[in-house]
């Protein structure tokens, strides 16, 4: 394989297993948009999220309201 499609490979296989732990009422209206851009609804949902820069950024603001897994499929 070439060196770019084993890059996508890699990449693809990396995600990031976010649960939603704890509410997010009295949470700042920022971190309850960021909780709800992440695909978090409800209290112990989970997304599976690709791991890159973007949604590490956001897993970060919210870190205290928010379990994280590093996932390899």
């Amino acid at each position: 394989m070439s060196a770019g499609a084993n890059g996508a490979a890699e990449r693809a296989a990396k995600m990031l297993k976010v649960t939603l732990k704890h509410s997010t009422i009295g949470a700042p209206r920022v971190q309850r948009a960021t909780v709800q851009a992440l695909g978090l609804s409800r209290l112990h949902k989970t997304v599976l999220l690709p791991d890159n820069p973007q949604v590490r950024g956001m897993v970060r603001r919210v870190d205290h309201l928010v379990d994280v897994e590093e996932v390899t499929e």
